[in-house]
């Protein structure tokens, strides 16, 4: 059964880092795409960012230039650094598997919440 752990979430102020994990195991992660969403209060879940098999990689708008999808070697590790955070970036944030490039993503992790003060 796949599984997705997520971590590296935690209590920042506006303008510092964070780095975020998600372990992938029980299934195939070399191809198609993993992805990170995020769902903050009273809100619905939006994309942030994805990366395919090919390892290129796609962002929402509002995070380009400070986020940073990458996985590692082995492909069942995908990271997401966050840089310059802002209080509007607060949310729990999910990783999520798609088999392929043209499906849903249809496994996903418990969550990791990230928190910035101004």
């Amino acid at each position: 059964q796949v599984q997705l752990v997520e971590s590296g979430g935690g209590l920042v102020q506006a303008g510092d880092s964070l780095r975020l994990s998600c372990v992938a195991s029980g299934g195939s992660f070399s191809s198609g795409r993993m992805g990170w969403f995020r769902q903050a209060p009273g809100k619905e879940r939006e994309f942030v960012a994805a990366i395919r098999w090919s390892d290129h990689t796609y962002y929402a708008e509002s995070v380009k230039g400070r986020f940073t999808i990458s996985r590692n070697n082995a492909k069942n590790i995908v990271f997401l650094q966050m840089n310059s955070l802002k209080p509007e970036d607060t949310a729990v944030y999910y990783c999520a598997r798609a088999q392929t490039d043209y499906v849903e993503y249809d496994y996903w992790g418990q969550g990791t919440q990230v928190t910035v003060s101004s």
